[in-house]
């Protein structure tokens, strides 16, 4: 197992030195920024692949971890996963989805080696200047995060999919992202000028709460849309805005919503009734209406100002995308890709929640200090 690590992990170094050459090549003066940004990238980049593992059943392509039948890649193990797939040609582990499990799993390690390389830079510059692009305290949180991360990712496996590590892990995922979003959008922040807001202080302070009740609501929203999906309960309901030609099916709530038991079963180990995958689709359709309710108005809110407009357009969009995409996945019969869309909607939302959350607590603070006469001129340069 050391030497499969070992030789996985050099992996993930070579294959981050793709990206680490984008930064170094970049056109941008700041070099760390830039290593954040590619991050934020690369992390969207692996929920939606990771969603595109989960649809297409390879989370078990490879059944154990961190590698492939012990070797570092399917290569190196091709003879037991076609063994494996000779004897269930329809079953979890098929040579593609290996090559779906590894790619993700080598993609996870190289956003790894990108957080590490963004902590170690972080600590140096922060001991050498004190400034506070440098401050090292989230790069060195967003290292312990993704190496909680990397753990629900190995019980995923080990746990045989178990629906609440699964979840879990994808709501990981999703905050490994947030946190990143927010640390761009610090960086981005931190040197450029002050653009003071015509908004009063009382005015931003009601976009920060109705944004900050968005993201939590969003939160609940991604926790239900990942049990949904970990419990295959997408097409429990085949019908619009119905369900089962009900305003209100018969659904059982206990057995759906019981945490700790093992995939398609009950706690007491019998099979999950239908009536349960129905309470956990119905739940996670209908409180998507409220997600859309609150995230609109307060994209509505925003819209009004200057700095906030491009994030609040963006927020209305990819809610009516959201929308389209979650009944298609009903009408259309779970087709791969408008899941695959739906997923990635989900990410772009946290996204850009996230942005909206931090660029109003940023103009807040600039209206507060601007309504005490204490805001610097528009061209003076402002460090935090």
């Amino acid at each position: 197992m050391h030497l499969t690590l070992a030789q996985m992990a050099v992996t993930a170094l070579l294959i981050a030195l793709l990206p680490a050459a984008i930064v170094w090549t970049s056109s941008d003066a700041n070099k760390y920024r830039k290593l954040v940004w590619v991050s934020v990238f690369l992390t969207f980049d692996l929920i939606v692949f990771g969603a595109f593992t989960r649809l297409t059943d390879s989370g078990l392509g490879c059944p154990d971890w961190p590698g492939c039948y012990g070797a570092a890649n399917p290569f190196l193990a091709h003879d037991q996963i076609v063994a494996a797939e000779a004897l269930m040609p329809t079953g979890p582990v098929t040579v593609f989805k290996a090559w779906i499990e590894m790619i993700h799993r080598y993609l996870a390690m190289t956003i790894g080696v990108l957080i590490v390389a963004m902590m170690a830079q972080s600590w140096y510059q922060w001991r050498k200047t004190r400034r506070a692009e440098y401050a090292p305290w989230l790069p060195t949180a967003l290292f312990f995060f993704v190496c909680l991360q990397g753990a629900f990712g190995a019980w995923t496996v080990t746990l045989k999919l178990q629906p609440v590590i699964v979840t879990i892990h994808l709501l990981l995922g999703m905050g490994l992202l947030s946190m990143l979003v927010w640390y761009g959008g610090r960086q981005n922040h931190l040197n450029a000028p002050r653009t003071l807001v015509s908004a009063s202080p009382p005015a931003m302070r009601n976009i920060r709460i109705l944004a900050g009740v968005a993201a939590a609501l969003l939160l609940v929203q991604l926790a239900l849309g990942g049990w949904t999906s970990t419990n295959y309960a997408t097409l429990a309901c085949t019908d619009f805005p119905l369900c089962g030609g009900k305003l209100v099916p018969e659904m059982d709530f206990e057995h759906g919503f019981t945490l700790w038991r093992e995939l398609g079963k009950t706690a007491a180990g019998h099979y999950l009734p239908f009536s349960a995958l129905t309470a956990i689709h119905w739940v996670h359709r209908n409180f998507g209406f409220i997600v859309a309710l609150v995230a609109g108005y307060a994209a509505w809110r925003a819209w009004g100002h200057d700095v906030l407009h491009k994030t609040a357009r963006n927020i209305a969009l990819v809610l009516a995308a959201q929308i389209i995409t979650g009944v298609a996945t009903i009408y259309l019969s779970f087709p791969l890709t408008i899941a695959v869309l739906h997923n990635a909607g989900a990410a772009a939302l946290v996204l850009l929640l996230t942005m909206l959350n931090y660029k109003a607590k940023y103009q807040y603070d600039i209206a507060k200090k601007a309504a005490s006469g204490a805001a610097h001129p528009p061209s003076s340069t402002v460090r935090h």
